[in-house]
């Protein structure tokens, strides 16, 4: 019974965090410094132009060759990837402004701008600047996104909505929830694999399999019960094992 809890009190968690998430809550945006349908860095000046565009929206922007500010180098997740598509024909040049997040989930696209434009430089500013003119509905101002303690806290066998799920006094939960804690700190390496990635300690051997979630800094652990998640400079896998819930400290190099 407090695995099905456990297991339904995180999806809930997850799900109404993961509402919460816009467009505001994203602190930069890296621009590519050469676009996939390009040969060159920076070629027309695509990658120039599209930065200079999001900054008049206010972003932070930054060219994926510039040297990067510490937070954005720790968390990925702190900023969104703005990229060009091409979809021109052979005598129209057509692009869209498309932001991403560290998923590749899109978040926002806007709509096609076209060019006829003969020389290339002059038709590539002009289908970008003609989409980046359809982003008037995008409005942004930085607001920084909650921690994700608040769903570390709704997973704990303690808090007042597990009681209710599972209709048992919180002194009562307390009484009978054995629990594990480890506080070794050792050291895992990560694996990107499809849909998330692979820990390995240096044996090597594979600890962990995660799996992304929408929640920054959270992941779900693979056949196993429960979840990892990040808690100041280090990382929390909690999990059940035999009815017994493991809570284990890990530093992960990602």
């Amino acid at each position: 019974m407090k695995k099905i809890a456990f297991s339904f009190l995180f999806f809930i968690a997850l799900s109404a965090f993961g509402q919460q998430v816009n467009i505001n809550n994203y602190k930069y945006v890296i621009v590519p410094d050469r676009f996939d349908f390009l040969k060159t860095v920076d070629q027309y000046q695509t990658s120039s132009l599209t930065k200079f565009l999001l900054e008049k929206k206010g972003f932070v922007v930054y060219l994926s060759n510039e040297k990067l500010p510490e937070d954005l180098v720790q968390n990925r997740c702190n900023g969104l990837t703005a990229t060009v598509i091409d979809d021109s024909s052979m005598f129209t040049v057509k692009s869209k402004i498309e932001l991403k997040d560290c998923y590749g989930t899109v978040v926002y696209v806007s709509e096609t701008g076209k060019s006829k434009e003969k020389e290339y430089k002059k038709s590539y500013h002009e289908a970008i600047r003609n989409a980046f003119e359809t982003m008037e509905d995008l409005t942004y101002k930085y607001v920084p996104l909650k921690k994700v303690s608040e769903v570390k806290k709704a997973t704990t066998p303690e808090v007042v909505v597990v009681k209710e799920v599972i209709s048992v006094p919180v002194k009562e939960i307390v009484s009978q929830e054995k629990v594990v804690v480890s506080n070794h700190l050792e050291t895992l390496y990560s694996q990107e694999i499809n849909n998330g990635f692979q820990l390995v300690n240096t044996t090597p051997a594979v600890v962990y399999q995660l799996l992304k979630t929408k929640v920054k800094d959270v992941f779900i652990l693979k056949d196993k019960n429960g979840i990892l998640y990040k808690n100041g400079d280090n990382w929390i896998a909690e999990y059940y094992e035999n009815d017994v819930l493991v809570v284990k400290q890990y530093a992960i190099k990602f």
